[in-house]
């Protein structure tokens, strides 16, 4: 398996990978070094999934209705965060 950068992974490509990792890592057929960096990846793996659903969640929460029911969304990028 040719592992590309997390970080370019799109949110469904890692949790494919991320259920492989798991699948994996039961199937006690793994040396204890293979084990370790395969669940280091895993780790990141599910750090990246929660951060796009977190990032998604926030755009979804911006959603507006205005009076006239029409549906508009903020400018995600230029909100702050405190």
């Amino acid at each position: 398996m040719s592992e590309q950068k997390i970080e370019n992974l799109s949110f469904e490509e890692a949790m494919n990978e991320l259920d492989t990792v798991v699948r994996r890592l039961e199937s006690g057929n793994i040396k204890l070094d293979e084990a370790v960096s395969t669940y280091e990846r895993g780790m990141a793996l599910q750090k990246h999934c929660t951060q796009k659903l977190s990032t998604a969640k926030a755009k979804i929460d911006l959603l507006i209705t205005d009076q006239k029911n029409i549906i508009g969304t903020e400018n995600f990028n230029d909100t702050e965060t405190a």
